[in-house]
């Protein structure tokens, strides 16, 4: 098998980097940075989500795991002290394959041409540094609402733990093809009105963005921010791809809540 280990800039990350590198290689693996078989994150979420978006042109080859070297990350599974049994897994035991769906972001330009496609594991949020942003919202092809606001994150499941639920927006299980859309500070008076809540949508609805002024967009795709100019419309829906985790314990997506959220706010009189 072929790996890789995509490692954040510390110290420690840098030293459980090494040992990957070299325990592996005693198993007969190859490390091989452009095609791996698994692709090991060491550090944090950011760290995994650089990964993901370094390999995701063959994410039905690459399988992923992350290893946390600072606090308790959402995607982590092992942590620095499990590092000798995790080596002793890869190198012994086949993993199996746990699959979360993606966002298909479609950026298109007025004139129609080279637009941009992207694919997201946590989410896309929309912007702009020049006032409000106004977006006609269309969903299935028909007007929604006319958004006036800050932005609009729209997450994927995987990915409304993040982003999504820091603005109040719901907490989806990855076993659902959806998508979510979660204003921010959104404009609600006696002229302007949007639904104010989030909404989830299933595989089948791809929702439009259509922006109402020339306005100049930052535009975010997980860890990464563009500006956009000209925009005609912004295409969200779940994507036909899908992400790749490796598993070789349980570790269920409400544990992983509950590790994140809950576990660590508990005081001595719990």
């Amino acid at each position: 098998m072929k790996f890789y280990v995509q490692c954040r800039g510390d110290s420690v990350s840098k030293e459980i980097k090494s040992k990957f590198k070299s325990y592996l290689s005693e198993f007969d693996m190859d490390y091989d940075e452009e095609e791996p078989d698994l692709v090991i994150s060491v550090g944090g979420d950011g760290t995994l989500l650089e990964a993901f978006h370094r390999y995701n042109h063959r994410l039905k080859e690459t399988a992923f795991i992350g290893v946390h070297t600072g606090h308790l990350g959402f995607y982590a599974d092992w942590i620095p002290s499990e590092l000798e049994k995790l080596i002793i897994e890869i190198a012994r035991t086949p993993f199996q394959v746990i699959e979360y769906p993606l966002l298909e972001l479609i950026i298109r330009p007025k004139d129609y041409e080279h637009e941009h496609r992207y694919l997201a594991l946590n989410e896309t949020s929309v912007k702009t540094a020049e006032g409000s942003v106004v977006l006609d919202v269309e969903i299935k092809g028909e007007h929604f609402e006319t958004f006036r606001g800050d932005g609009l994150c729209i997450s994927t499941p995987s990915g409304s733990t993040a982003y999504n639920k820091a603005l109040g927006g719901a907490i989806i299980h990855p076993s659902l093809e959806a998508y979510q859309i979660t204003e921010m500070a959104s404009i609600n008076n006696r002229v302007f009105r949007t639904v104010g809540s989030p909404l989830i949508l299933p595989k089948h609805h791809t929702t439009v963005l259509r922006p109402k002024n020339n306005r100049t967009f930052l535009i975010t795709i997980d860890h990464l921010t563009m500006s956009f100019n000209q925009v005609h419309s912004i295409q969200c829906r779940v994507a036909e791809e899908r992400v790749r985790f490796a598993r070789f314990r349980p570790f269920p997506f409400w544990k992983r809540v509950h590790d994140s959220f809950i576990s660590s706010a508990r005081t001595e009189n719990d």
